[in-house]
């Protein structure tokens, strides 16, 4: 986190993530406005706790002047939005979401995971493992996790981890996200063909994950799904000896008669509260990263069975017993 206090307005600031943001900054001592057309829950509830509620739904070129160090952009707003016109007249500082994560975190590590699918449940899964072993990190990450207050953590932690969206930056900007934090270690989980009222084409938007490893800078790593064809394609696609690239593929397994699954290692069994293929690879990529930023295999298996997943990601909802006649 930038040690000097900031003036930040965002435009857009009940995005899920803007929002989440803001607050963040604020409880950091940051002096932060915002506003908004629309503001659903729990942005709204979660902005009014912080006072940050913006009084009236709506945009208010008036709230802007010479004082403020950053105007953050949603995705949300759009190029002719008042408020970012007079942004753009008084030559303010306009950055994406994105792009103000990396100004915060330019002296950090940074841990990009990407991907069509998976992306959150890896981040919840590395973030929790951290957590777990009371390591000093940053984050950013596109849903709500059990133990977390919020979806972002700006501090002046090492290391940030960061869930990249493949989806346009700003208004302004139509870099794909994930590109923008710059990342040291990378990780695809798997590509499948989406967003197509921006990417039109499969090639198209497939070719953004290309872009997001050729990014991967001398000693940085890549780190890809070998059970995900085109992951597998782009990760394998040799970009010198001066980085890494590192395949990873679904955690060893078994289940008992009850389906309960259990990650192996050798004789040991350790049972998990996730559940499904998907979650294996997704499980397989997480210990795969933490062992490159100072997670033994080992005390990955001692964390992960109280993991109990990402909000609205594969989630038990009931089950059942059959009775026996």
């Amino acid at each position: 986190m930038h040690a000097k206090k900031q003036k930040i307005h965002f435009i857009a600031i009940g995005g899920s993530v803007m929002h989440n943001l803001a607050v963040e900054l604020h409880k950091a001592g940051h002096t932060v406005t915002g506003s908004d057309d629309e503001i659903h829950e729990p942005s709204r509830s979660m902005l009014s706790a912080d006072g940050l509620l913006p009084k009236s739904d709506g945009w208010f070129p008036e709230k802007l002047d010479n004082s403020y160090d950053f105007v953050v952009l949603g995705m949300h707003a759009s190029k002719d939005n008042p408020e970012l016109l007079k942004a753009q007249e008084l030559k303010l500082n306009i950055v994406s979401f994105p792009e103000y994560i990396y100004q915060q975190s330019k002296d950090k590590e940074r841990v990009v995971i990407a991907g069509s699918h998976g992306k959150t449940t890896i981040t919840a899964i590395i973030i929790h493992v951290l957590n777990f072993f009371n390591r000093r990190f940053d984050y950013v990450i596109g849903a709500r996790v059990p133990g977390l207050s919020s979806t972002v953590k700006l501090s002046d932690a090492p290391i940030i981890i960061i869930e990249g969206d493949e989806y346009l930056s700003s208004a302004l900007d139509p870099t794909p996200k994930f590109l923008r934090y710059q990342h040291h270690v990378g990780l695809i989980s798997g590509v499948a063909w989406d967003h197509a009222n921006v990417f039109p084409s499969e090639e198209e938007y497939v070719r953004q994950f290309d872009h997001f490893a050729d990014h991967t800078p001398k000693g940085g790593m890549l780190i890809y799904n070998e059970q995900d064809e085109i992951a597998s394609i782009i990760g394998k696609k040799g970009r010198g000896d001066d980085l890494l690239e590192i395949p990873y593929k679904s955690h060893p397994h078994t289940s008992d008669n009850s389906g309960q699954l259990f990650l192996t290692n050798g004789k040991e069994r350790h049972p998990i509260k996730l559940f499904g293929g998907h979650n294996l690879q997704n499980i397989g990529a997480a210990k795969e990263l933490l062992k490159k930023i100072g997670i033994t295999p080992e005390q990955f298996l001692q964390a992960i069975p109280t993991f109990e997943g990402a909000a609205g990601r594969l989630e038990k909802v009931a089950s059942h017993t059959r009775l026996r006649k």
